[in-house]
């Protein structure tokens, strides 16, 4: 998707981009506060413009990727069908011009051509237990971290929320840094070190195999803490170093792989008040987990802008796959009619009780494959209520029918979201440099595998042209 560069803007650019940001979702609000389940309680397709109505209207979900989301398929020539109003132009222009980029330095990673399931860039023993996904996101940041950890001059690198040590053991094992794993989950940890056994056997039996391949510096296994980290106070067990730092003291650097809501603004707090640690490269995730207030804003410029609330709604909606919705579309698979069929239960359950409002539904499984009355009466009864209520099967296919209406809108709001996430993560960029460090966002992943690949590296010294070293492209 087209945005703009994180990279490189000046303070005052990126001050008057926060400007721009609250005043466009300031005006688009309605499309971003509502839920797609209340599409028809709500009314919400009549909240649209008129005009918008027309253009929508009757767009299959190929077409919604290609004229909304500007996403066309391989090959495809883009053509409107009927002249498209001003307004809605605008809207998908500022979008594109207004979000940060998710588009890397490289294409498509080429690691994936020979087997979709293993990434050729890490050899076997790095790539069991770990999904593509994985594979991709511990190699590209764990690179990026030995190189930051080089440039700093850091003597142990402190990997916050790292679950089951992924990226811990790649750090360690694969690239030769001094790694604290700190995760608070005592499960995790305990899985954490079984696999770094594991890892260390097959290591040793590769080494027999190829001695010429395999690393031959030293190889430290992550150490593993288990510790909650506290958002709103220093975790001393994070800062305490491994060994005894050489003079000078110890030099940390954090990291932490899509730490999860507030985990992401400790890792910010603990850069900025601890001497200790020098240099972070952090990948948020799961805005919607953010404490409010607290964890935003945190920059004095972007609270004090007119309209920079971002409630609940707004942050969970910053949490979706863009890139991945437009391939869904451009498949036009049979799994878009969930959002229809939910909107269309909401209806069944406000009637039937009016004041149970937006009720979680546990799966039901192959939607896809349930006529809309059978939908409903399995939803009915995962909410607690009856399933055999009379329902008016009219009213049922006549809401199915407007199936489009819902993805079109559902789309229009996955076009705005990604302008929450750039406000959140600009917000963050600013609340750095008002404290005089040095912090850029790099897109790291490929946004296909990992919708949230923008890393935010942050140093205590001046870098100049060294970040550029960290956006090194796939070979």
């Amino acid at each position: 998707m087209p945005g703009v560069s994180a990279r490189g803007l000046s303070h005052e650019e990126r001050r008057q981009l926060a400007v721009n940001l609250t005043r466009v979702l300031a005006l688009y609000r309605s499309i971003l506060d509502a839920y797609i389940i209340e599409f028809f309680t709500d009314n919400l397709w009549d909240t649209l413009p008129c005009s918008w109505q027309e253009a929508l209207d009757g767009l299959n979900p190929p077409q919604l990727a290609t004229l909304l989301l500007g996403m066309p398929g391989d090959g495809e020539v883009v053509r409107y069908r009927s002249v498209w109003p001003l307004t809605l132009l605008a809207l998908k222009s500022t979008a594109y011009a207004l979000a940060f980029t998710r588009t890397p330095g490289f294409k498509t990673p080429s690691e994936f051509s020979e087997n979709p399931s293993q990434s050729s860039r890490l050899t076997p023993p790095f790539r069991k237990h770990v999904r593509p996904k994985k594979q991709h996101e511990i190699r590209r940041l764990g690179e990026l971290v030995k190189k930051l950890s080089d440039l700093t001059g850091c003597t142990q690198v402190v990997d916050v929320g790292s679950g089951q040590g992924h990226l811990s053991r790649f750090m360690s094992l694969g690239l030769g840094l001094m790694v604290k794993s700190i995760e608070g989950d005592q499960r995790l940890v305990e899985r954490a070190q079984r696999l770094d056994q594991e890892l260390l056997q097959a290591l040793e039996k590769e080494k027999k195999r190829n001695p010429q391949v395999v690393q031959t510096g030293p190889r430290y296994s992550p150490y593993h803490v288990v510790r909650w980290v506290d958002p709103t106070a220093v975790c001393k067990e994070l800062l305490l170093p491994l060994e005894n730092p050489c003079q000078g003291g110890a030099r940390l650097l954090l990291t932490g792989l899509h730490a999860c809501g507030d985990l992401s603004v400790a890792l910010l707090r603990h850069f900025s008040c601890c001497p200790e640690v020098v240099a972070l490269a952090s990948v948020g995730c799961c805005y919607m987990k953010l404490s409010d207030p607290g964890s935003y804003p945190l920059s004095q410029w972007v609270a004090g802008l007119p309209g920079y609330e971002l409630p609940y709604r707004l942050r969970e909606g910053a949490c979706h796959a863009l890139e991945e919705y437009a391939e869904r579309l451009q498949k036009e698979g049979p799994g878009l009619r969930t959002h229809c069929y939910r909107a269309v239960l909401e209806t069944v359950i406000r009637c039937a009780r009016p004041e149970l409002r937006r009720p979680g539904v546990q799966g039901i499984p192959r939607v896809h494959e349930l006529k809309i009355e059978e939908y409903v009466q399995q939803g009915l009864q995962r909410v607690g209520l009856d399933p055999q209520l009379p329902l008016n099967l009219a009213a049922l296919w006549a809401h199915q029918a407007q199936e489009n209406r819902v993805v079109a809108f559902f789309s229009l709001a996955l076009l705005l979201a990604p302008l929450v996430e750039t406000l959140i993560l600009l917000d963050r960029l600013l609340y750095l440099q008002e404290q005089g460090f040095h912090a850029e966002l790099l897109p790291i992943f490929s946004p296909e595998l990992s919708p949230r690949n923008l890393v935010l590296v942050a140093t205590k010294m001046p870098l100049g042209q060294a970040f550029s070293v960290l956006e090194t492209e796939d070979s």
